[in-house]
């Protein structure tokens, strides 16, 4: 007992020594700060294609393409992602930029309360950046505690070169394909797929509804050929310019899958009216099951208010208006149309889909 009594006194003497060593080593006179734990460090450049690192603990990260796709450009592939990390939330991503090697990140529920459900999330930021800390990891959480599997998109960026249609749309449909692909194994109801984009992000989303088909026929080759990329259901949260925008008239597939839109009003403008262009668009060909909230009292994130804050994003309260609520609507459109109910169980949304497409073939002509 004497000796391990002697032997307990040194460890804590040891502990000590080293405390007071990293405070003298800082020059601050106390103990240093710990080093919060799971913060993700850019993998190195090698010479294979970048290795995406998770963004929260427990993430499976998966490439989209295959490291010889032609999708990927082979001179910066290699390059590694920029995480940049909050100042004032040690170990928070808030978001990231230099992505050559999309991805997705899933993160997957408990059997007990799994529904089957998955969402993809395709973040905004002006496709300047990509804003995975408050439109992507900040919903992981939140829809785990409804049974909802979650996946953050890592789709690249126009600020790194790449192009919004040809690069992005792709990115955000490639990542429907690979989930369908995998969803056994993840235990995904592969009938329950669909993606949610916020303001730029919602411009790959909004093109999922509607080209499918065609990027389906386009990318008929590889491990994926014939997993259909057509998106269950799609959220356009504040969203930017969809295809119907500036005079487009797109035909819209019989099959085009249902659609929550939300954002600000009168104070978000400019996104409410591409928001309710897509909307009308869906009511006059008479889509079912297209849900949208336009608020009084909102602005758009990041946007700058009278007494100099920002207005925040994603799940945020948003002091109390009711635009801060919205997450709630999404839920009530989602259970309603059988989303929330156990796997394998068809939705009523399926039923809704199927029974509008058998009005008539093919698609409409606007």
């Amino acid at each position: 007992m004497q000796m391990l009594n002697k032997l307990l006194t040194c460890l804590i003497a040891l502990a000590c020594s080293s405390a007071i060593s990293s405070s003298a080593a800082d020059g601050s006179g106390t103990e240093a700060s710990p080093v919060p734990l799971s913060v993700p460090k850019p993998g190195p450049a090698t010479d294979a294609p970048y290795s995406p690192q998770p963004i929260l603990q427990g993430g499976i990260v998966l490439p989209l393409y295959p490291p010889d796709s032609p999708q990927l450009e082979k001179a910066r592939v290699r390059q590694p992602e920029y995480y940049n990390l909050s100042k004032a939330s040690p170990g928070r991503i808030t978001w990231i930029t230099n992505i050559h090697n999309p991805s997705i990140e899933v993160h997957t529920v408990e059997g007990g309360i799994n529904t089957g459900a998955a969402i993809i999330l395709a973040a905004g930021g002006g496709h300047r950046t990509l804003n995975v800390g408050s439109e992507s990891a900040d919903f992981v959480p939140y829809f785990y505690n409804y049974g909802i599997n979650t996946i953050i998109l890592r789709n690249r960026l126009r600020a790194d070169g790449y192009n919004v249609q040809s690069n992005a749309v792709n990115d955000a449909l490639q990542a429907i394909r690979l989930v369908r692909a995998h969803a056994k194994e993840w235990n995904i109801d592969p009938n329950k797929i669909g993606i949610m984009g916020f303001s730029a992000g919602a411009e790959l989303a909004a093109p999922a509804a509607l080209f499918f088909e065609e990027f389906d026929k386009n990318n008929n080759e590889g491990p994926l050929a014939g997993t259909p990329s057509r998106p269950d259901f799609v959220g356009l949260v504040y969203p930017g310019p969809t295809p119907f925008a500036r005079g487009g008239n797109p035909a819209i597939p019989r099959n085009v899958p249902p659609a929550f839109i939300t954002c600000g009003g009168s104070g978000d403008r400019g996104h409410a009216i591409w928001a309710n262009e897509y909307y009308a668009a869906m009511l006059q060909a008479g889509v079912p099951n297209i849900e949208m909230h336009l608020y009084a009292n909102a602005r758009h994130p990041g946007e700058q208010m009278p007494d100099g804050s920002r207005m925040a994003a994603g799940l945020a309260d948003r002091n109390g208006i009711p635009f801060g609520k919205w997450q709630d609507r999404f839920i009530e459109w989602f259970r309603d149309l059988g989303f929330l109910q156990r796997p394998g169980v068809e939705t009523r949304a399926a039923k809704d889909v199927a029974a509008y497409a058998s009005q008539s073939g093919g698609r409409i002509q606007r």
